[in-house]
């Protein structure tokens, strides 16, 4: 056999494992309580996972067995596959650059404002239909609850990290003034404050500010941390893929020189 054809069979071996951390990534945008209620990147990044697993899979058997259109068949579609992703991490770049939160007084947690993200992210939330389903989802998690547990006096509370999507679910916005009972339970001012997420605040555990544009913020918060970890496993694979794809061509030329020499030396024998 060939060197060529190994070669082009070996690193598709590797072609097949860099299928891994798009595949790996995909389902590990699907764990966590704020993932599972946006099922939003996770199918299509695992589904390109699958497609770069079988079209590496193609090319090792065409590159072992020397199965020509199989080669050709695997080139094509590595090629389109290494566009798509390279086009899925340049587009969860561009959407996640923006949306950095906000510092208040005396606190040392950071609140979040829809407009600062970009409008693709916005546009996933400000659905009022889709909004009530995820809603409804985190309203059935321990993302709030869970503070209850960790913080009794309002000073460490103020003191404390909170995520994203708990800075803005689990409490009223600052600027609304309310007053500290428990983490999830506050105080209504009596001059409140004129904004529409002041109004929506409510002590009900399954509501608190569920409904509140700093929610929708602090879920798109969290969104943009998740996917900024997993985009850079696709940069990896994509790079990865890059560098395969190019050996792949340089060995195929040489496979077919092979094979134009080896003719040009039965003619003369």
């Amino acid at each position: 056999m060939p060197l060529s054809n190994i070669v082009i069979g070996g690193i598709n071996v590797i072609a097949v494992l860099l299928s891994v951390p798009v595949i790996g990534a995909g389902i590990w945008l699907t764990t966590g309580p704020v993932n599972s209620c946006v099922m939003l990147l996770q199918w299509p990044v695992i589904i390109l996972g699958i497609l770069i697993l079988l079209v590496g899979l193609a090319g090792f058997i065409g590159g072992l067995w020397r199965i020509t259109w199989l080669l050709v068949v695997y080139f094509i579609a590595m090629l389109a596959l290494i566009v798509l992703l390279g086009v899925l991490v340049g587009f969860i770049y561009m959407v996640t650059l923006r949306g950095s939160g906000r510092t208040q007084p005396s606190r040392a947690y950071l609140e979040y404002s829809l407009e600062d993200f970009s409008g693709f992210l916005r546009r996933q939330v400000e659905r009022s239909y889709e909004w009530e389903w995820i809603r409804s989802c985190l309203s059935t998690t321990t993302i709030c609850p869970d503070l209850n547990q960790r913080f009794v006096l309002a000073q460490d509370f103020f003191n404390a990290y909170l995520s994203p999507i708990q800075s803005g679910c689990c409490k009223p916005p600052t600027k609304c003034g309310y007053t500290f009972v428990n983490a999830t339970y506050w105080i209504s001012p009596i001059a409140l404050y004129v904004d529409m997420d002041c109004l929506q605040w409510n002590n009900d555990q399954n509501t608190l500010c569920y409904s509140c544009d700093t929610c929708k913020a602090g879920l798109l918060a969290n969104l943009k941390i998740d996917w900024l970890k997993a985009d850079i496993f696709l940069l990896v694979a994509l790079i990865g893929l890059i560098i395969v794809y190019i050996i792949g061509c340089c060995a195929l030329g040489s496979a077919k020189t092979e094979d134009i020499f080896r003719k040009h030396k039965q003619s003369y024998t």
